[in-house]
């Protein structure tokens, strides 16, 4: 496969985090670099797995500017400035929207903090990417799960730096409602060549179905807290980026790989 990497986009390095005498997340150290494809905007996916308990959604919220970790380090985008509040969109399983406003004034509320006088064009511009302009006018409420799915995702794309994080995405679907959000993600990542998707999810077919890297967290026998157990690549087993993923010949010994080192975690 014909791609490049290049600036770095996320640096977490020699993370800790406690809860008083409690150890959550130790030595966690990961980066994401941007993935430069010719012709095309080619945005990252990695998903974060690990046990429920092992420490993902507390990373999120470190990622996310919104927990202070105990010690290390975690720098955002190409400028590598420390993670804070707002840098980071943060895409939640309900999809929380504003009922009483139109999607058009829900996204006016997350863009002009940051867009000021371009707010309508950005608006419109993700609106028209994600196929959704008819709606503009709708309330949450006259939208189907997935349409609500994708204006949260506009919504957190337009208040933040190219950061988006997803929150079990794929929690109760069944597998059309399941493709749709690979679609969607997609999406985001076409619609800027910085833009990156960090997901969480329980679901190990979703996770080597849409991810180009897959980060697995958990405990190691006789340590506290939660460390880096493994690092996968799919790009290079030839996965990543597939019309049909499930097709190629890496996808299921991956699956499996996957569940076997969960028995360890």
């Amino acid at each position: 496969m014909n791609h490049t990497k290049n600036e770095r986009l996320l640096t977490i390095a020699n993370l800790n985090l406690k809860y008083g005498s409690k150890v959550v997340l130790r030595d966690i150290n990961l980066d994401i670099e941007n993935i430069v494809r010719p012709g095309m905007n080619q945005g990252q996916v990695v998903a974060l797995l690990g046990p429920s308990g092992s420490g993902k959604t507390q990373l999120f919220r470190c990622i996310a500017g919104l927990n202070a970790q105990t010690s290390g380090t975690i720098q955002l985008g190409t400028t590598q400035v420390p993670a804070r509040a707002g840098d980071v969109g943060i895409v939640q399983q309900s999809y929380p929207l504003l009922h009483h406003r139109t999607v058009w004034s829900n996204l006016m509320v997350a863009a002009k903090p940051k867009h000021g006088a371009k707010a309508e064009l950005e608006a419109t511009a993700l609106l028209n990417h994600f196929g959704l302009v008819d709606k503009k006018n709708s309330y949450p409420i006259e939208l189907s799960g997935g349409q609500r799915q994708r204006i949260a995702i506009i919504q957190q794309l337009l208040c933040a730096n190219h950061f988006l994080l997803m929150d079990e995405p794929f929690s109760g679907l069944d597998v059309i409602a399941k493709a749709r959000v690979y679609d969607t993600v997609r999406s985001v990542t076409t619609a800027h060549e910085l833009n990156t998707v960090i997901f969480t999810t329980h679901d190990l077919e979703s996770a080597v179905h849409l991810a180009d890297e897959i980060w697995v967290i958990g405990r190691e026998q006789g340590k506290e807290g939660s460390t880096v157990r493994a690092r996968l690549n799919l790009i290079e087993r030839g996965i990543a980026w597939s019309q049909s993923p499930q097709n190629e010949p890496a996808f299921w010994p991956t699956v499996q790989e996957l569940h076997e080192l969960f028995k360890t975690l």
